[in-house]
């Protein structure tokens, strides 16, 4: 099958890596334009122009996909289908619609539930037990498309955001792979979602990883896997900013009469901290302007006493 690949990240540069090992045809990667990183500022590329430049495969990188020029370049290529995977453009019906078999979106959730931009996130933080890939025909909605096609995983008690999203990522690879071994043999059948099993992933953002000791510690433990690495789980401590990088739930302590987010207790590698339910073991945190270290580590720079509140804010 001959493939116009559109897609930015990581997640998106694995499933082109998939399409090219199991030796589709692909005749171009349209990506984001390349963006400024770090102190230098310099462009750096996307994973998937990345991928397809080490592949020799072109590349386009539109600033607006729906302008008329870019459009005109898309059907140049002459696609049977168009792949698309957090390509981050909202593509016009009119561009969906240009190869044969259409355009399919590669989505890391099991639809209909879980649609919008950050499913892998969500899920976490819902407490969902399992989650997948999505193989979906799109149309001009969002994620609203027919599903052709799903894959599923269980969500395990220790993933966090970095591990869940680099499953589905080469989950991903094989669904669509296999969807496309389907599609060409006519044996894909559309099935319509249903919008009432619907919801939305909106976007995930900085002041989301604040954490709420006053919540049932199995929600904070949720809250901290969801965050990392990205944009991370916090509170604070002496004043200062303390992100939590890894932690787990004890939903057995009675912390009756305690202050939510109250230090109960220390030992040589963790960090006992009182929630509106059970208490929290931190293992792993990093303190605003330093490294990130094990509990063990900062334990043996700071003397941490029971009886400290973490997620007090400095007065000014």
């Amino acid at each position: 099958m001959k493939i116009l690949f559109l897609g930015t990240p990581d997640f998106a540069a694995g499933a082109l890596e998939a399409l090219i090992r199991a030796g589709h045809e692909i005749l171009g990667v349209v990506t984001q334009p390349d963006k400024p990183k770090g102190r230098s500022g310099e462009p750096v590329p996307s994973p998937v122009k990345v991928c397809a430049l080490a592949h020799g495969i072109p590349v386009m990188q539109p600033r607006r996909i729906r302008e008329r020029e870019a459009m005109a370049e898309l059907r140049q290529y002459g696609a049977d289908v168009f792949i698309v995977a957090a390509f981050g453009q909202i593509l016009s019906q009119e561009i969906l619609d240009m190869p044969p078999f259409g355009s399919l979106n590669i989505h890391a959730s099991l639809l209909p539930k879980y649609r919008g931009a950050s499913p892998i996130q969500h899920v976490i933080l819902d407490g969902e037990e399992k989650t997948g890939i999505t193989i979906m025909q799109m149309d001009a909605g969002i994620d609203t498309g027919d599903m052709l096609y799903r894959k599923e995983i269980p969500i395990l008690s220790d993933d966090n955001y970095a591990t869940l999203h680099d499953k589905l990522m080469l989950l991903g690879g094989e669904a669509i792979t296999e969807a496309l071994t389907l599609l060409e043999q006519g044996k894909l059948t559309p099935e319509r979602q249903q919008d009432a099993l619907s919801c939305y992933a909106s976007k995930i953002d900085k002041e989301m990883g604040r954490i709420d000791f006053t919540a049932d510690v199995a929600v904070i433990d949720r809250l901290i896997r969801a965050m990392t690495p990205w944009p991370s789980a916090y509170t604070e401590y002496r004043g200062k900013q303390m992100k939590i990088w890894r932690a787990g739930p004890v939903v057995t302590e009675n912390v009756c009469g305690r202050t939510p987010g109250e230090v109960l207790r220390t030992d040589k590698d963790s960090i006992t901290v009182a929630a509106g339910k059970g208490a929290l073991c931190i293992y792993e945190l990093q303190m605003e302007g330093k490294k990130r270290m094990t509990a063990h580590d900062f334990l043996l720079g700071v003397k941490v006493r029971p009886g400290e509140i973490l997620g007090q804010r400095e007065e000014r």
